[in-house]
């Protein structure tokens, strides 16, 4: 998790950042060997902060879907369904017309999808 302190903020700041800067949503281990991606393992870091730290992270979140890649908005959106489901349900409906795309990986199978796309699923789903 993160350290003790004010480094916790940094270490929570750095996790943003790299979901921020995101081209590819991956949940789990990708690959025949099932590797995590440093983005992946972002998301576990920012997914695990929040019992501890959920303002903040909130205020990560929602810096990441106003200025992160499209893989970062959704990484933060599926996020946000923790924190806040009507704040993430918001989230969702306002990025489903959104044409960007993004690499996913579901275990070796690696696809492209839009946001929009992926965002209307998600509210399907909800």
């Amino acid at each position: 998790m993160f350290g003790i302190g004010r480094k916790w903020e940094r270490d929570l700041g750095a996790a943003a950042d790299e979901l921020a800067a995101a081209d590819t949503l991956a949940f789990g281990g990708v690959g025949l060997a099932g590797t995590l991606l440093p983005v992946t393992e972002a998301y576990e870091r920012v997914s695990a902060a929040l019992d501890d730290h959920p303002e903040e992270v909130r205020r990560q979140l929602d810096r990441v879907l106003a200025d992160g890649t499209p893989a970062g908005r959704a990484y933060a959106a599926t996020l946000l369904e923790r924190v806040d489901p009507a704040a993430a349900r918001a989230a969702w409906t306002s990025l489903r017309d959104d044409p960007s795309e993004f690499t996913t990986f579901v275990g070796c199978v690696m696809d492209r999808e839009t946001l929009g796309t992926y965002a209307s699923r998600r509210l399907a789903a909800a």
